[in-house]
């Protein structure tokens, strides 16, 4: 790794750390995760119809309540959160992502996959380590989309809805994230 590769990389550790302090706001305990999960899908189900209307068909449902990003030409997110079956915490996962260009700042946020079909699921519980923009096809809902998206009209596999975004940095996106299961503490 060169001398400018590093001090960037420096540069987008401390603007994370400096934006999300210290790393004890990852160390969810289950009971405080399953919480802040349903939380969450509520705030969603509140602010998107769209959302609310493909939960009620959907095999399941992935919820990060809370996912940080932060960069400056090189980034980084992480987020928890757990896997919805049938009205049922099943799993948990996080998300985790890289990324580089012109970028700088740092924000909150969270998102949620609607997986509509079993082979979808079926995917998301057999892999080890689910990179996205490869397998089961997504396709992000924004509030133009979400008006005139409906259980008849939605026929991906896949639904990703942002929510609670807070913070300065432009642009929201999945494409690079890894999701791979994870224990939380009891």
């Amino acid at each position: 790794m060169n001398r400018l590769s590093r001090l960037f990389l420096i540069i987008a550790i401390t603007t994370f750390v400096l934006a999300f302090g210290s790393m004890q706001a990852f160390a969810t305990s289950a009971a405080g995760l399953d919480k802040e999960v349903i939380q969450a899908l509520h705030q969603l189900y509140s602010e998107s119809h769209a959302a609310a209307k493909l939960g009620k068909t959907a095999k399941g449902i992935l919820v990060f309540p809370k996912v940080y990003k932060a960069g400056f030409i090189l980034g980084a997110q992480y987020g928890e959160g757990a896997l919805i079956v049938n009205g049922n915490i099943i799993g948990y996962y996080k998300t985790i992502g890289g990324s580089y260009g012109l970028q700088a700042g740092a924000q909150a946020f969270g998102y949620a996959l609607f997986f509509m079909t079993n082979k979808a699921l079926k995917y998301l519980l057999n892999s080890n380590g689910w990179e996205i923009g490869v397998g089961p096809s997504i396709v992000v809902v924004d509030k133009g989309k979400a008006t005139s998206l409906t259980t008849t009209t939605g026929k991906d596999d896949i639904y990703a809805f942002f929510f609670g975004q807070k913070g300065l940095m432009a642009g929201l996106g999945l494409q690079g994230n890894k999701i791979s299961r994870f224990q939380p503490d009891k």
